[in-house]
């Protein structure tokens, strides 16, 4: 198979080129999104061409700058990732924080309560005069 540089690059259709120019421009590791003028620098084919003969392709290429945007470098996604995770980590501590403070004040609760009725016991036994029954006939 011969290399791009030595087959001339009008001896495809454009259609083609344009193809095989939007493969090479997924391909890149470059951030920013890939542009008309450079598929059609790449493809060399003009601009017109493509807005007007190849609209598939132009869809596709807006496919593709669309996923770049949406699809930002592994760092960047890392970086996202880490500080979404430390969002919802906050969260979840705010949310604990509240819960182990309900459950405190509901356990100061029933231990007041507890500490009440044991006293209300004690004095009814204090108050009530114990009487002997007998067991047998």
């Amino acid at each position: 198979m011969a290399s791009a540089s030595t087959v001339d690059p009008t001896s495809r259709p454009a259609a083609q080129r344009l193809r095989d120019a939007l493969l090479r421009l997924a391909a890149g590791d470059t951030p920013e999104a890939p542009t008309a003028s450079a598929l059609c620098a790449l493809a060399g084919v003009s601009r017109n061409a493509l807005y007007r003969y190849h609209p598939d392709i132009l869809q596709e290429l807006h496919e593709l700058q669309r996923q770049r945007h949406r699809d930002p470098g592994s760092p960047r996604r890392a970086l996202q990732h880490l500080r979404d995770e430390n969002k919802t980590l906050c969260q979840q501590a705010t949310q604990l924080a509240s819960l182990v403070d309900h459950y405190f004040a509901a356990w100061q609760e029933a231990s007041s309560m507890l500490q009440r009725r044991e006293r209300e016991l004690a004095d009814l036994r204090k108050s009530a005069k114990p009487k002997l029954v007998s067991i047998r006939n």
